[in-house]
């Protein structure tokens, strides 16, 4: 029987929760479908921090090498600056492994309803895949006279013809395999970015030239968002760099549904080395312990975990469990609208996840 090592870092706030939930989710699916699925557990994030002053070890990144897949919770607290938690745990981790593409589907499902008017369920069906290893978000700058009146902060950005071409290429390719619309957006600020983003600009027209099946689009960041609320149902896969993914798919989210229901993958296509899969949610501190956080953004993101590691029957059965259970009426957590717990939904997923097929 094939099995598979994964590395989890529950993290801090509902994190810890979701991932439990979720971790029970994978284990049915594995017993289900005949593989195995070997977790250990690493407490990093901000307890870990108030105790050694980081937020994971300096061996981290070894540890979690030797893992086919790493599940991920979430990092914040109160009493940390997000800078530090963000840039001590999530966003190393992304470019020692060169997980370049991040993508972030956003569903609305039927049994949510999106705040926008008119759009029943599975007409929205998007994906936003973000450059996620360079662009914004490069640790790349400094301060000069830091604490006195003329402080000065430089931040970098950093777009490589390499970093821009594969994660556009990455986006083609899944609009190719997904067979939805069939359509790529490309999202910049090339009439105010005259550098980096004229070069993503050149180079999203190089590749879609490779693409003639593919239809595509070009907007403006401010552009895209006002269509994302406008007309979501038109977009399939929406490509940008980090910093606009990042913005863009939390609206996705939102437009579908709930924040709770936003999944993610960090992914190294190339899989020289393990991929990182979380829900787009953060700690949520204010509701942390109350046992209402809704678990389904990491259970998708798990299903999309065991779809890369090749269990693609596993990974599909979560996301239609889930399905089921939105759509039947079953348990839902606060922030899409019901009263449930965390643990109701678990079994709920589970329940449908295991229920034997209906006889012809």
């Amino acid at each position: 029987m094939k099995s598979y090592r994964i590395a989890v870092i529950a993290g801090d706030g509902i994190g810890v929760e979701v991932v439990d939930a979720t971790i029970a989710v994978l284990k049915s699916a594995a017993k289900k479908f005949g593989f195995g699925l070997k977790f250990t557990g690493y407490d990093w994030g901000s307890e870990y921090y108030f105790q050694n002053g980081h937020m994971m070890p300096a061996n981290a990144i070894g540890k979690l090498a030797a893992s086919d897949a790493i599940l991920l919770g979430a990092v914040g607290h109160p009493k940390i600056a997000d800078h530090i938690t963000l840039h001590g745990l999530l966003l190393p981790i992304r470019r020692a492994f060169d997980q370049f593409a991040n993508v972030r589907p956003a569903r609305l499902y039927p049994g949510v309803d999106s705040p926008l008017r008119g759009f029943p369920p599975r007409d929205i069906d998007m994906v936003v895949v973000r450059e996620n290893t360079e662009g914004e978000y490069a640790p790349i700058g400094g301060f000069v006279h830091q604490g006195h009146p003329a402080e000065v902060a430089v931040q970098t950005a950093v777009f490589t013809r390499h970093g821009c071409e594969r994660v556009i290429r990455f986006a083609f390719e899944l609009a190719r395999k997904r067979k939805n619309k069939m359509r790529v957006a490309s999202i910049t600020k090339s009439n105010a970015q005259a550098y980096s983003m004229v070069l993503w600009d050149r180079v999203f027209q190089m590749v879609a030239a490779e693409y003639p099946d593919i239809a595509t689009e070009s907007l403006l960041v401010d552009a895209a968002a006002m269509n994302f609320v406008r007309r979501p149902h038109t977009f399939d896969v929406v490509v940008a760099s980090n910093l606009f993914g990042d913005i863009l798919s939390d609206l996705s989210a939102i437009v579908t549904g709930s924040i709770g229901l936003a999944a993610s993958a960090n992914i190294d296509p190339t899989r020289r080395f393990p991929s990182l899969f979380e829900p787009v949610h953060g700690s949520a501190p204010d509701i942390a312990g109350k046992g209402i956080a809704n678990p389904l953004a990491t259970m998708i993101s798990a299903g999309m975990m065991l779809d890369h590691l090749g269990e693609a029957k596993a990974g599909a059965a979560i996301e239609a469990a889930i399905r089921t259970v939105l759509s039947e009426g079953g348990p839902k957590t606060p922030d899409i609208g019901g009263t449930h717990k965390c643990a109701d939904v678990q079994k709920a997923v589970i329940a449908a996840l295991t229920k034997p097929p209906a006889k012809p």
